[in-house]
């Protein structure tokens, strides 16, 4: 059974996630996903993953519960032009089981045309344990492009890091191949992270790099590149303006 998209990156042996082989519905420790490090070496800030194939649900559901994550950021339509961008992954409504991982809906809320946020709760079975998992879906980027403005995707961020605000956990990250949309958003939110704390000079290609190193692929196009770097320097100009004179 096919664990990752065609054609897309794989996670290197030596940089990706590792299951608990003995929780897995497969027996398998693999899932094509990256770790994301900013500045602390042994803890993710990320994790870049493909989106969710049939077969790899309840894989997707076991990274979310071993890695402790409460935020998922899905960056991708469930299809676009006709095409599967990701499989639908949770319940619509009441609760579907994963192997051995119950996902709840609790809520849905439509912020705006541009994104999405649910609520989930997410039981283990084996240990009766539950969490709380947020899901925020922005719907208006397509494989290979870039949102129509900045704004919406910096509103969108605002409102993912609100909710993560002073956690520890990685935030997972996915789009469709967890490597094009998903590596310009998390360039996008680790750079003005820096900048938030203070940070005097950003390498914003260096800082590009370094995610590569990680993930292959990390930003796909010239033009989400682009997009990066104009949504940091909109944030920016932002911030400055809202200081007092």
């Amino acid at each position: 059974i096919p664990k990752r998209r065609a054609l897309v990156l794989l996670a290197d042996d030596h940089s990706r996630i590792l299951l608990k082989s003995e929780n897995s519905h497969g027996n398998s420790d693999y899932i094509n996903a990256s770790p994301i490090m900013d500045h602390d070496p042994r803890n993710p800030a990320y994790i870049a993953t493909q989106g969710p194939l049939p077969a790899t649900v309840a894989d997707f559901w076991q990274m979310v519960w071993e890695s402790g994550c409460v935020v998922i950021v899905m960056l991708t339509p469930l299809t676009e032009n006709g095409v599967k961008q990701c499989y639908h992954y949770w319940p619509d409504e009441g609760s579907n089981l994963y192997h051995i991982y119950e996902v709840n809906l609790v809520s849905e809320h439509i912020w705006c045309e541009d994104f999405l946020v649910r609520s989930f709760y997410l039981k283990n079975l084996q240990t009766n344990e539950t969490r709380t998992v947020t899901q925020f879906h922005f719907l208006s980027w397509y494989d290979q492009g870039v949102p129509s403005s900045t704004r919406s995707l910096l509103d969108f961020r605002r409102k993912v890091n609100k909710c993560y605000r002073g956690r520890s956990c990685p935030i997972i990250v996915h789009c469709s191949d967890g490597a094009g949309r998903s590596g310009t958003y998390v360039l996008i939110d680790m750079v003005l992270n820096k900048m938030a704390k203070g940070a005097k000079e950003i390498d914003i290609a260096a800082t590009l790099e370094h995610l590569r190193d990680q993930r292959p692929g990390m930003v796909q196009t010239k033009e989400q590149f682009e997009f990066a770097l104009t949504a940091v320097a909109e944030e920016v100009n932002a911030i400055l303006k809202a200081l007092p004179q």
